[in-house]
């Protein structure tokens, strides 16, 4: 048994880099279009209110899989264009996830306390200074409890990869492993699941410690992801 769990484990630790490329590579894309987004829904423009709304609904309202089925085998007859599995994967974990992150970002903003907007215009500052030097850093305290559990889920998502034959830990799994053990399948998917879970804890643990960064550069304790999460949702409504 300790000699299968060892063969099981090297063979699974062969698609943790790929896992690893495109969690980074998604939450990197995903924080981009997630201010995008975010900010976009409160622009002054209609015109960019109406583009930011519609991408959160459309990519926050349809099924991650046919996006990835539809950027990687169908968008390549249309343009000519084919894309690697991995930036295939890449592009729809940022595009989905950025999705939802709009609204985390648009719901932070929100909750802001109205004073804080009100003591920026008594100073003086312009609008972008307003957003940049007042409010953005006191809303980025608490989106990032939110932004935890997202990047957990952008995770869990990777594993969406395999279908499309990116070599991560699922692919290696289930089309490697499983069908040369297949009275093993317990033990295999639940290694797995603790190969996740790992990754899951290195994700929350860089995020607190960016919460409590960014709580002191404002001069306040960390909040409480509960009561973050309700905040941001409370503020999106």
């Amino acid at each position: 048994m300790s000699g299968n769990v060892s063969h099981f484990l090297s063979v699974l630790l062969q698609g943790v880099p790929a896992t690893v490329i495109a969690t980074l590579c998604g939450i990197a894309l995903c924080v981009v279009l997630s201010f995008a987004a975010g900010l976009g829904m409160l622009s002054p423009w209609r015109w960019v209110r109406v583009i930011a709304r519609s991408y959160v609904e459309v990519w926050r309202g349809t099924s991650e899989v046919v996006q990835l089925f539809w950027i990687f085998f169908a968008l390549p007859l249309l343009v000519g264009f084919e894309l690697l599995p991995l930036w295939a994967g890449i592009l729809v974990l940022g595009l989905n996830h950025g999705a939802y992150g709009g609204e985390i970002v648009r719901g932070a903003v929100r909750a802001v306390p109205k004073e804080q907007h009100e003591c920026a215009v008594a100073l003086s500052f312009g609008p972008a200074q307003r957003m940049w030097r007042v409010i953005l850093p006191q809303a980025v305290v608490e989106m990032i409890p939110p932004f935890n559990n997202l990047f957990i889920q952008l995770l869990k998502g990777s594993a969406l990869l395999s279908l499309i034959f990116v070599h991560d830990i699922t692919y290696q799994g289930r089309d490697v492993l499983e069908p040369n053990f297949t009275g093993q399948t317990a033990l295999i998917y639940l290694l797995m699941l603790a190969l996740y879970l790992v990754l899951s804890l290195l994700i929350t643990a860089v995020m607190r410690a960016l919460e409590k960064r960014a709580a002191a550069a404002v001069g306040r304790e960390p909040v409480a992801p509960s009561k973050a999460l309700g905040r941001a949702e409370g503020g999106a409504v």
